[in-house]
Parts: structure tokens; C-alpha cells; sequence
């Protein structure tokens, strides 16, 4: 079971790089643009009322009780991810240019993904209630901390005029508001869901390769391959591997030092390392509206790519790890 989750994640990940060449060749434009752009939105909000929906009053409840690991999390994605971003400039920005180095701190100031946080603490046998709180109240936080992190780094350096606060509206009302009518439905929507989880799981990820396909068409019709040349992909992918290596090796060593369990440590790694493709996307389309959207989404969908590669490997290797010192201590 465990290999098949890592499998499916796999296949997400190839299909994620499908809708980029689908783009490339095949690009959405024009009314057609502006009819899946709309249908696009609905799937969003549709996405976020099931995460809502997913969510039980007992996992915020644990959330509650379970303070500083949660702290830890915040930590991690809000202020470690964007200290390191921002010390990283004298080195990217030669590199990659305005545009893609905004995106990659575009990419440092998102929330923690939820769906692959949960599954690869799961596999990795840790604490599932605290991925599940830690995410989901990341991707909350986010909605807010997100635009006020662009505001004062990104607009905040450059000649925009930029007020985070309509942005944080139309966040809230694309992803917030149908996240709490979910969490409010929970009673009627959730025994459907657990009924038909292999449709749930399609729509969710139906609705990110919508995103990335609709954003990469625009970036396309735009010109974003004859704006980003293959040297500077490849500055581009070595700067996302060596930030996630530096990222991974924080999250594995701070959690010990702070004397949290084994499970714990687990959940911290996985949701303290990770960024979100689902929720980043959107947001990006509402705070940079008039910017080179294909360029700032860029760095998070590389990222995003080796984040699940890795972290794959990873969950496998703890999972057989964990069992075979299970096995040892019950004399199995």
C-alpha cells in the first residue's frame, strides 16, 4: 500500500508535466481563456469547501493541544523559508532575474501543502493528526501571511503601488470561505466522501493540473520560452534542489533538538518542508495581476516537482525504517 501511495504521487507528477507541454503546444487563449479561467475558479473554491469538509473538530482540537509542534511548522515555512530566500538574493537574482527570483520567494512565502504532507507522514508512519492540523491551518494562515510577505519583500522593494488588503479579500473569499462552509457541512458532505475517495482524490488533483494548465497557457501565449533559456532552468532547478537539501536538513535536525518523539519528528519534516502548488498558483494569478504570471509560478512547479520526488524516497525508506524497528521491539 505504501509503494502504491508513492506510485499515484508519481503519476501526479508526470501528469503536472504533461499540462506544462500541453501549454507549451497547445495553449488556452482567447474567450476560451476566459470560459476555463471561470470554470477553473469554481474548481478552486470546490477543492477548498472538501478540505474543509475533511477536516475533523477532533484534528483541531489536537491542533489546539499540540501547540509547539504546530509552532515549529509555522516557523519553518513563514520565517525560515523566507530568511533564506531573501539572504539568497546577491546570489539569485544575477542569475535568474527579477521576474523568477520573485517567483522562487514568491515559493518561500507559501503556506505547507496539505494532500502530500498527510500521505507522506502517513507512509512514514508518523503523526497523521498533527500533519492534517498542521497543514490545514498552515494553507489558513497562509491566505492572510502570504500577501503581506509579498507586500513588504516583493511590491515592498520594487516601484509597485501594492495594497495586500483586496488581495487578502478575494484569498479569503476563493479559498477561505468555501474551506469553513466545508468545515460547517462536514456532518453531510463527509460520509459521502469517504464513500467515493478515489473521485475526491481525482477532483483534487484534477483541479491543480487545471490551475498549472491555465497559467502555463497564458505564460506561453506570452512568451515565457523565449524568456527563460535552458541555462537559466538549470540555475533554476540546482537552486530549488540545493534550497529543499538545506530546508530538509533543518527540519530533521531542529525537531530532535528540541526533544520532539519520533512520530512528531516525522510530521514536522514533511509539513515544515513543503510548499504549495494548489494554493500558490491562485494566489499568485490575485497578487500579481499585470506580472509575467508564467515566471513567478515557474519556481514553485520545479519545486514542487523535486519536493515529492524526494520526499517520496524518503517516506518509503522511514516507512521500512520504523516498521523493522517495530518488529524488533515487539519481538516479531
Amino acid at each position: 500500500m505504501n509503494i502504491l501511495k508513492i506510485l499515484a504521487l508519481d503519476r501526479f507528477t508526470i501528469l503536472l508535466i504533461v499540462m506544462v507541454i500541453l501549454a507549451t503546444f497547445l495553449p488556452v487563449h482567447g474567450q476560451a481563456a476566459d470560459i476555463f479561467s471561470k470554470i477553473t475558479t469554481i474548481a478552486i473554491a470546490v477543492l477548498f469547501f472538501l478540505h474543509g469538509a475533511k477536516l475533523s473538530r477532533e484534528a483541531i482540537i489536537e491542533g489546539v493541544l499540540h501547540w509547539r509542534l504546530h509552532a515549529v511548522v509555522f516557523a519553518f515555512t513563514f520565517a525560515v523559508f523566507p530568511i533564506i530566500g531573501l539572504l539568497a538574493k546577491p546570489v539569485l537574482l544575477p542569475v535568474l532575474g527579477q521576474e523568477l527570483y520573485w517567483g522562487f520567494l514568491f515559493m518561500c512565502f507559501l503556506p505547507s501543502t496539505v494532500q502530500s504532507s498527510i500521505a507522506f507522514t502517513s507512509v512514514a508512519k508518523g503523526n497523521v493528526a498533527a500533519a492534517v492540523c498542521s497543514a490545514s491551518f498552515s494553507n489558513l494562515i497562509g491566505m492572510f501571511i502570504t500577501p503581506i510577505l509579498v507586500s513588504l519583500f516583493i511590491f515592498g522593494q520594487s516601484k509597485h503601488d501594492y495594497d495586500p488588503t483586496s488581495s487578502i479579500i478575494e484569498i479569503t473569499l476563493l479559498l477561505l470561505v468555501p474551506f469553513i462552509a466545508g468545515q460547517l457541512l462536514r456532518p453531510y458532505v463527509f460520509p459521502w466522501m469517504k464513500k467515493v475517495p478515489s473521485i475526491v482524490k481525482t477532483f483534487d488533483q484534477g483541479t491543480i493540473l487545471m490551475v498549472v494548465y491555465g497559467a502555463f497557457s497564458g505564460a506561453v501565449v506570452a512568451g515565457l520560452w523565449h524568456q527563460v533559456s535552458w541555462t537559466t532552468l538549470f540555475y533554476l532547478t540546482l537552486a530549488c534542489s540545493v534550497f529543499l537539501t538545506i530546508i530538509m536538513l533543518l527540519a530533521l535536525y531542529i525537531p530532535k533538538w528540541l526533544g520532539f518523539n519520533k512520530p512528531d519528528q516525522i510530521a514536522i519534516f514533511f509539513c515544515g518542508s513543503k510548499k504549495t502548488l494548489a494554493s500558490g498558483v491562485p494566489m499568485a494569478q490575485i497578487l500579481f495581476i499585470g506580472q509575467p504570471i508564467g515566471m513567478i509560478v515557474l519556481p514553485i512547479m520545479i519545486f514542487h516537482q523535486i519536493q515529492l520526488m524526494v520526499c517520496g524516497i524518503i517516506a518509503n525508506y522511514w516507512s521500512k525504517r520504523n516498521t523493522s524497528e517495530a518488529e524488533q521491539e515487539t519481538g516479531w
